[in-house]
């Protein structure tokens, strides 16, 4: 399994807390976030990753250099901000096969990737995605899903509990390929909202472990949620 992290991103929310870092190099319990992410991912049996990175990105490949953990480290480098859609197609000349795995680099998912990647397949579909139920989607936005299949977005704003984004996708990379090269594009907005009924992505449920460290209170909240041993605390859910 291959997989792309979207380690891009500027943290703006979190410069109250974490002024000078990369948003996947902020520390949780005593080590970078995107530790854990890969910690997840060599768990799970990777054996590459392409950090999509951007901003302060010398940190981030003077910290990990070429792999982890078994997991060989390769840097899709953006000279601008190209949002999620415009990473993943600046990646994709790193990727060598399809379907590839998809991660936001703010966003820890306890999830069962060989078999999210054997449902992918036995459905034969071009993108799955993980989804978990929360509380309160007031933050994230929900999605309507109807016999395992996405089939609609609502906007941030809406109360109570369902299922959301979990911020895991497999792609098949012809997807990836149909996105403009070199200019910023959102894969949420303006791919997967205006093709989700000719798309029709596949939900995955998983009720792992899940947190988003993207605001300053979940970034607190998730000082708690990993041991600094090393080992993210199962048994605990950040939004459940």
């Amino acid at each position: 399994m291959e997989a792309i992290v979207l380690a891009g991103g500027l943290g703006t929310r979190l410069r109250t807390v974490v002024p000078d870092l990369p948003k996947p190099m902020a520390p949780v319990a005593g080590r970078p976030f995107l530790a854990w992410i890969l910690d997840r991912l060599a768990d799970a049996g990777f054996r590459r990753a392409v950090l999509a990175v951007g901003y302060r990105h010398e940190g981030i490949r003077d910290h990990f250099g070429a792999g982890y953990r078994g997991v060989e480290l390769v840097y899709s480098v953006e000279d601008a901000p190209l949002g999620t859609g415009g990473a993943m197609r600046l990646a994709l000349g790193h990727v060598s096969g399809s379907p590839v795995f998809v991660l936001n680099g703010d966003t820890y998912l306890d999830v069962d990737y060989a078999a999210m990647s054997a449902t992918h397949a036995a459905h034969r579909v071009a993108l799955s995605v993980a989804v978990v139920r929360v509380p309160d989607v007031s933050r994230y936005g929900s999605l309507e899903i109807e016999d395992d299949r996405i089939c609609g977005f609502l906007e941030k704003g809406s109360q109570g509990s369902g299922y959301i984004n979990a911020g895991v996708y497999l792609v098949d990379t012809e997807l990836l390929a149909g996105i403009p090269a070199g200019t910023p594009y959102s894969f949420e907005q303006e791919l997967m909202v205006p093709s989700v009924a000719t798309l029709r992505p596949l939900a995955f449920r998983t009720d792992g472990l899940f947190i988003d460290i993207g605001v300053p209170e979940d970034y607190e909240r998730a000082q708690g949620l990993f041991d600094a041993n090393g080992l993210a605390w199962r048994g605990r859910h950040s939004s459940r």
